[in-house]
């Protein structure tokens, strides 16, 4: 094998190249070079994929369902972390909001983050259309647009939509299942002074995504070379950790539903070129 597979990757985060140093160092003593194209949002990956400069992306979910319109259906979703599968989020409001159901946001205000946000923005504002609340008729939203193209992976707009709801400019806020996990553990979020209003249905997060004509022995190689990473091998762990993982997963397609759903309903994509 001479030519590295070219993965996509959003800089999202300084640490991104860090990991993809060591997971490019671990493909190549696995015998199956890679190389990385590092993209500063997922529009320009997405169409990097699509027109055929990368052979390979790791998308968010949003950019994954971009993918799939842009390759006409025929992009394929061949591996994700055990933490994309299966996640949530969180309708969060003060302990002592009158609050008990979505219904009692209506005319109140609900702060999300980013609008390019899955966890934080889209998936949450579709689950309030579910429940037949349009935003900006029935209630009203805060948004947090911070790095914008970056798909809510720094989960900035997250922590400021929180900190809106907390100065009692919102009602409410949303926030991924891991970072109410985290915040809550590390203190920045007191469960004493906030519950848990309502939660989305589970949905999945990031994958990594090919084209219909990428070489399936190739395919076939490269997944050994990333289920050959452990979380038992402390070389292994530095990298898992700072990527939020225990164990690679088969990619699947089953758990994109809500974010699809809000797309359609919010028009996300009406108007684009591609």
């Amino acid at each position: 094998m001479t030519n590295p597979v070219l993965v996509g990757a959003v800089l999202y985060d300084p640490k991104v190249s860090i990991i993809w140093d060591i997971i490019r160092d671990f493909f190549e003593s696995q015998g199956c070079p890679i190389d990385v194209v590092f993209y500063t949002n997922y529009e320009l990956q997405v169409k990097a994929l699509a027109d055929g400069h990368i052979d390979m992306a790791w998308n968010s979910p949003l950019a994954w369902l971009d993918s799939v319109r842009q390759t006409g259906g025929t992009c394929r979703a061949i591996a994700m972390r055990d933490t994309d599968r299966d996640r949530v989020t969180h309708f969060v409001v003060p302990q002592d909001s009158a609050a008990q159901s979505l219904e009692d946001l209506r005319g109140k205000t609900l702060a999300v983050g980013a609008k390019d946000s899955p966890q934080a923005t889209l998936i949450p504002l579709g689950v309030m259309q579910q429940a037949g609340l349009e935003p900006g008729e029935d209630f009203e939203v805060r948004r947090f647009d911070l790095l914008v193209g970056k798909h809510g992976d720094h989960v900035g707009g997250e922590l400021e939509a929180f900190k809106c709801m907390a100065a009692g400019e919102a009602d409410a806020s949303c926030m991924l299942d891991l970072n109410w996990d985290g915040w809550t553990g590390e203190g920045i979020i007191s469960p004493s002074s906030y519950r848990i209003l309502a939660t989305t249905p589970r949905f999945d997060h990031c994958v990594f995504t090919v084209r219909a004509d990428f070489d399936p022995a190739l395919e076939k190689r490269w997944l050994e070379a990333l289920y050959a990473m452990t979380y038992e091998n402390p070389d292994h762990r530095e990298m898992m950790d700072m990527e939020g993982l225990k164990a690679w997963e088969e990619g699947r397609t089953s758990g994109f539903g809500p974010l699809g759903y809000a797309l359609e309903k919010q028009a996300y994509f009406e108007g684009s070129d591609a």
